[in-house]
């Protein structure tokens, strides 16, 4: 990988030159891609793009969402009339519609494997973070001190 800071001159940190740089730049943007397809293959996203099919495909969801929807749309025409006692009545009507929503075995799956997901990059970033602290000392920035003094 080519050099990218001069850590000798006296601004300490100076890029030494654009086109290292960019060729580090454009090293790091290809293997994020190469990430992202592995990533995308995983089983975690496997799980959650079958989880939202099937959701695309359930009537039942589909038909709670949408009432759900048609709720949220009269909860602002209420408001613009200042009705409180409409929209406090329509967002008890959402919550149930909600609750129904939540209770359905599919949605439950879809949300567990959104959060597998979530888990899943935060691993990912995770891990990159803890190998560039490895090399750098973060906090400070500076390089960090040689594991032996020879």
């Amino acid at each position: 990988m080519a050099e990218l800071y001069d850590m000798s001159d006296a601004k300490g940190g100076m890029p030494n030159s654009a086109p290292q740089r960019m060729f580090a730049r454009n090293e790091i943007l290809q293997k994020s891609k190469e990430l992202a397809e592995l990533i995308g293959e995983s089983e975690e996203v496997r799980v959650f793009k079958q989880a939202e099919q099937q959701i695309e495909n359930h009537e039942r969801i589909q038909s709670l969402i949408s009432q759900m929807k048609k709720k949220q749309k009269e909860i602002v025409a209420f408001e613009s009339m200042r009705n409180q006692d409409m929209v406090t009545r329509i967002e008890k009507e959402i919550d149930e519609l909600q609750a129904e929503i939540d209770a359905i075995p599919l949605v439950t799956e879809y949300q567990q494997s959104q959060a597998d997901i979530n888990y899943l990059l935060q691993f990912v970033v995770s891990a990159i973070q803890d190998t560039v602290s490895q090399k750098l000392n973060v906090e400070s920035g500076t390089e960090a001190p040689p594991s032996r003094c020879d």
